[in-house]
């Protein structure tokens, strides 16, 4: 199997409930940290890891993630129009030339496990990274995608981030059971109660996945929430022993939630006055 990393997901199709009615018609993807979209974060952290093909799994009132990335002629006219043409270049440059936007639907929310599987025809036969834009990661370069290309190429085995959580938080995360060594999991339980947890390691969004993950999503029953969920998949896969973990560098933020989302501004807006 090609070893090589060369096509992300990006699940992008949840309402955005927590920050409405700021997220009534603009996507919670777009919302900014400073003066850049959370996705562009994202999609510059899959960029740095070599990666060149950007598949979006999008919903309903979604259009304007795809905006975004596309070229805007008339913005940019109008910018160079005004000698702008620092501003001008950085719309031109959302995503470099040699990078290809991929746009598919998701037609129904059936969980992220569905929404990975909805990419399965723009993946093809090939290994891929998956990255949740609601993880916030920085103040770490090269970034995090590119640690689990790095363990994915050594290994063929497919990679997963994981954090330590506070156990009065962990029954919000899939949770990994560890092996011996560190680095193999055992094992996948997705929002364990507090008592049933089997370890403090969650596993935070940001994948390495082999194409056979498309395989036991099809077979899955629904699971937590009534929805097909990924860390089922994924812990299918830890008991065949095909499954390992890296520890996340740097700084992540919860910016599915308000006060993640506020604190990660915070933090970015504290850098550039630094700087």
């Amino acid at each position: 199997m090609n070893r090589k990393i060369k096509k992300a997901v990006f699940p992008v199709a949840g309402f955005g409930t927590r920050f409405l009615p700021a997220t009534k018609a603009m996507p919670k993807e777009l919302l900014p940290i400073v003066d850049k979209p959370l996705i562009q974060y994202a999609v510059e952290e899959a960029i740095a890891a070599g990666i060149d093909t950007l598949i979006f799994v999008t919903g309903r009132n979604k259009r304007a993630i795809e905006d975004h990335f596309d070229v805007n002629k008339e913005l940019e006219l109008a910018l160079r129009s005004k000698g702008k043409n620092e501003q001008a270049d950085m719309v031109r440059n959302i995503v470099p030339s040699h990078v290809e936007c991929i746009f598919v639907r998701q037609p129904e929310q059936l969980g992220l496990g569905h929404a990975v599987l909805c990419a399965e025809r723009a993946v093809g036969g090939e290994p891929f990274a998956v990255l949740l834009a609601d993880d916030f990661l920085t103040d770490y370069a090269p970034g995090v995608t590119a640690d689990l290309v790095y363990a994915f190429e050594k290994t063929g085995t497919s990679q997963l981030s994981v954090m330590p959580v506070d156990e009065a938080n962990i029954s919000q995360y899939g949770v990994i059971i560890p092996s011996s060594d560190g680095h193999g999991v055992l094992g996948v339980v997705e929002k364990p109660r507090q008592d049933e947890a089997p370890s403090n390691l969650a596993s935070i969004g940001r994948y390495i996945l082999t194409p056979d993950i498309f395989n036991s999503l099809r077979a899955l029953p629904a699971g937590s929430g009534g929805e097909i969920q990924l860390a089922d998949a994924l812990n299918l896969h830890a008991q065949d022993g095909l499954l390992e973990a890296i520890s996340l560098k740097g700084i992540r933020f919860d910016c599915g939630s308000v006060d993640g989302f506020m604190s990660a501004t915070a933090h970015e807006y504290s850098k550039r006055l630094k700087n």
